[in-house]
């Protein structure tokens, strides 16, 4: 008898156990800690995710420098003989392409009309200097116009002398140009310069830069972040989605159940680089992550629908404001007040729920099929003394 007593008391216990988890579906720490937005609100905040996952991550270092056309690939237009400029053909920061008629020249000879002969571009490329004006003498040793070619580059950082030996020709860097903030290039160094600079205590380190579209011009200021090591299968998230203070670092994730729901989640960070950050714990693999519009999300509150509002209309029945589940059958009506039974006042029964319904009724089974053999066992022996 004992046993059988014992057994509906733990199953009670368990059944109420699940009943308590099944109610508190939300808890008060996440519902604190989730932003809820109408679909406008997300149309509006911009907000855009990515997924946390394993991938190479880059240990960079960080200069700056100046982007600077190849010496090799600049050229000028001059004429052989003396004369005075008729017609020009071109512009300051205008595209030629080689053999082009660029300039007209009328020369001193006699003549009437004197001769005069076209000067042809030597290289395709941009017109980066011109001294070119109508009725401007021209000399031979004078350069009228200087055409470069931009579709190759050089991006020129100012490299800390100790870093120099760290780092060996081939090696790549994430090139980022003050007037394309968009844009990230990418770069391969070359050489170092001939001799380092006393007084700043750097050396040049010179990479090469493809520049095909020809948005980068000769003198812009250049940030380079040179990758001096990878490391496989690390962890890490864009530094967009780091929200909060060197000390208390967070980011908002995608809920899983939710739509166009957010979590303000904790993140221990390790090391950084320029586009990445690695994440050393609060994240698995898969969370999906907020980087355009995770600033946003810290100043939106508790957004625009309340958790409440939320978890009904994702789950079709009616919840706490708290989030948690409607603890009994009863719910109220909107046209009395008074309680009536409702059919849906709890959502369906997931696997999980139902497989440890079915485990705690198991486990009763198996203790009053225990009871009743030992019931049994006892009044067996009191009759057979």
């Amino acid at each position: 008898m004992n046993i059988f007593i014992s057994a509906v008391l733990l199953s009670a216990v368990a059944f109420a156990s699940l009943t308590s988890a099944l109610q508190a579906a939300v808890s008060p720490e996440k519902a604190a800690s989730t932003v809820i937005l109408n679909e406008t609100g997300v149309q509006n905040l911009k907000i855009q995710t990515v997924e946390a996952e394993e991938t190479d991550f880059e240990e960079t270092v960080f200069a700056l420098g100046r982007i600077q056309a190849i010496p090799e690939k600049r050229a000028v237009v001059a004429s052989r003989v003396a004369g005075r400029i008729m017609e020009i053909n071109t512009t300051l920061g205008t595209l030629v392409e080689a053999g082009a008629d660029v300039v007209r020249l009328e020369s001193r000879q006699s003549g009437n009309p004197p001769p005069s002969l076209w000067l042809k571009a030597p290289t395709s490329g941009l017109v980066t200097s011109s001294e070119a004006r109508i009725g401007e003498p021209v000399d031979p040793d004078k350069a009228i116009l200087e055409i470069t070619d931009l579709s190759e580059i050089y991006a020129v950082a100012r490299l800390p002398e100790h870093l120099a030996g760290k780092i060996k020709a081939g090696a790549s860097a994430h090139i980022h140009v003050s007037a394309l903030p968009e844009e990230v290039f990418e770069g391969t160094l070359l050489r170092f310069g001939t001799a380092a600079d006393s007084a700043s205590g750097t050396i040049d380190a010179v990479f090469s830069l493809p520049n095909p579209s020809l948005l980068l011009r000769p003198n812009l200021r250049a940030e380079f972040s040179i990758v001096l090591s990878k490391r496989e299968a690390v962890m890490s998230i864009p530094k967009s989605a780091l929200q909060g203070d060197a000390l208390s670092r967070f980011v908002y994730i995608k809920d899983y159940d939710l739509p166009h729901a957010f979590v303000k989640s904790p993140v221990q960070i390790g090391a950084t680089n320029d586009r990445f950050a690695e994440v050393l714990g609060g994240l698995i693999v898969g969370d999906e992550v907020v980087t355009r519009g995770a600033y946003s999300l810290a100043f939106a509150g508790k957004g625009s629908i309340s958790l409440k509002e939320a978890l009904d209309a994702a789950h079709g029945h009616e919840h706490n404001e708290d989030g948690s589940e409607v603890s009994s059958a009863l719910v109220k009506t909107p046209r009395t007040g008074f309680a009536t039974e409702s059919a849906h006042t709890s959502a369906p029964l997931s696997m999980l729920t139902l497989f440890s319904l079915a485990s705690n009724g198991l486990l009763l089974l198996l203790l009053l099929l225990a009871a009743i053999r030992n019931n049994a066992s006892s009044s067996a022996a009191d009759n057979h003394p």
